[in-house]
């Protein structure tokens, strides 16, 4: 076994795709990024919060329906609720339609004026969880350690339980109103138009699937996501989930097995298993855009790589110098994906020096999101760089009146002298002159 897996990197990871035919580089990548998903999975994080999503989502289902319920009923279109819990439940077959049943019953009876101010604020609350738990999945998944405002996040999040619903329902009336058109009938009686719609109206609700898989893969992490990474790992989720969709209906909840071992409670257990496995759906087309869109990030091991505390000072280094030059040329400044562009390393480890660089009062995060001189660089020495990447500010200092730390401390004394003469007279400015 430890030969075939030294095999196996050797052809996965010895080979330069820049030598390679644009086929074969391309088959080599998603090759690639199939191994470092398998490793997360391998981890065990992403089962994890697979899990406890499952066990939110009990919690929160009833409230998020409630609150969409509501919405959609001013719309008067709230029956639209029904069908598309069916839709997603149908793999577990007859036993779906009895969980959607008793779901809706709960919706139904949810009332505000019988819940009282309290129990109101209780439901949004529960709601809201569901979207923050994906939130954090999705942001560990993309190594993002910033958190959205909480303003921001309340809006946000009402926007997803509020509008999404509308969005999802306005699609499938739209693509029900279309197929019913006259015009569209009588096309679809001409050959071999008619067969192209055939195909279309098969291949429909798997487009719908992969369009709101794409919008979830764009909207919920905290960091820009690209389209067309966001695209490839929701096609790959769609297909996933129609695969495994399939193979749940036919072999797991088609099974006798369960009802004879847990009795009542085999629908409840069905029902969770397929909430663990649609989760787990997901996560994994999320880890698929990560590594899409940051191929830098892909490791023979499958560990996020991790800066030496030397290659955090270059690092910090470069950064100030782009700016720098961004900034005395007059030139637009740089965001954290341009950086990322420019410099070519993962998010996560940009991110680490740049919120010690702003943390330290070097840089400022404008509006726009992009990265701007806060004190002027003709006159901050650059030593003042090196000292903020190095100071960890969520670090608790070590005392130094243990005496084992006595000869250390003075050592790093001697050494922080010896970087002030180094760099005495040195302003940042002075990295692109």
């Amino acid at each position: 076994m430890e030969k075939i897996s030294r095999l196996i990197n050797s052809a996965l990871w010895d080979i330069d795709l820049s030598t390679l035919p644009r086929w074969r580089a391309s088959l080599l990548h998603a090759l690639r990024i199939a191994h470092n998903v398998i490793g997360d999975l391998a981890d065990g994080q992403l089962t994890l919060r697979a899990m406890s999503l499952v066990y939110t989502t009990l919690l929160s289902i009833v409230p998020l329906l409630a609150l969409s319920f509501s919405v959609l009923k001013g719309f008067d279109v709230h029956n639209e609720i029904q069908p598309l819990l069916l839709n997603f439940v149908s793999p577990l077959g007859e036993k779906g339609g009895e969980i959607v049943a008793q779901i809706i019953g709960f919706v139904e009876n949810t009332k505000a004026g019988v819940l009282g101010t309290l129990g109101l604020a209780f439901l949004v609350y529960t709601a809201i969880s569901l979207v923050q738990k994906i939130e954090q999945a999705f942001n560990h998944i993309w190594r993002v350690r910033r958190h959205r405002p909480l303003s921001e996040r309340f809006s946000d999040y009402l926007s997803v339980i509020m509008i999404g619903p509308i969005l999802i329902v306005s699609a499938i009336g739209l693509t029900a109103s279309v197929q019913s058109n006259t015009i569209v009938e009588a096309l679809s009686s001409i050959e071999p138009i008619g067969s192209i719609f055939t195909v279309i109206g098969i291949l429909l609700p798997y487009i719908l699937i992969m369009i709101a898989f794409t919008f979830i893969y764009i909207f919920v992490p905290n960091t820009k996501v690209k389209f067309r990474s966001a695209l490839i790992g929701g096609l790959i989720a769609a297909i996933l989930w129609v695969t495994i969709g399939w193979g749940f209906a036919n072999f797991v909840a088609g099974s006798e097995k369960y009802t004879a071992i847990y009795s009542t409670f085999a629908t409840l257990i069905l029902f969770m298993f397929w909430l663990y496995v649609a989760w787990l759906i997901l996560l994994i087309g999320s880890s698929i855009v990560f590594y899409h869109q940051h191929p830098e990030a892909l490791t023979r091991d499958s560990v996020p790589t991790k800066l030496s505390n030397r290659h955090r000072e270059q690092l910090g280094i470069a950064v100030m110098q782009l700016i720098a030059e961004r900034f005395y040329k007059n030139e637009s400044p740089l965001s954290e994906s341009g950086l990322i562009d420019k410099l070519g390393i993962p998010s996560y480890n940009l991110e680490r020096v740049t919120d010690s660089l702003v943390a330290a009062g070097l840089l400022i995060l404008s509006e726009e999101e992009q990265y701007l001189p806060a004190k002027p660089f003709d006159t901050t020495p650059l030593v003042e760089v090196l000292r903020a990447i190095r100071e960890n500010r969520n670090h608790v200092p070590t005392t130094t009146e243990n005496h084992h730390f006595a000869r250390s401390e003075k050592l790093s004394a001697q050494i922080e002298s010896h970087l002030d003469q180094a760099l005495e007279g040195k302003m940042i400015k002075s990295l692109i002159e």
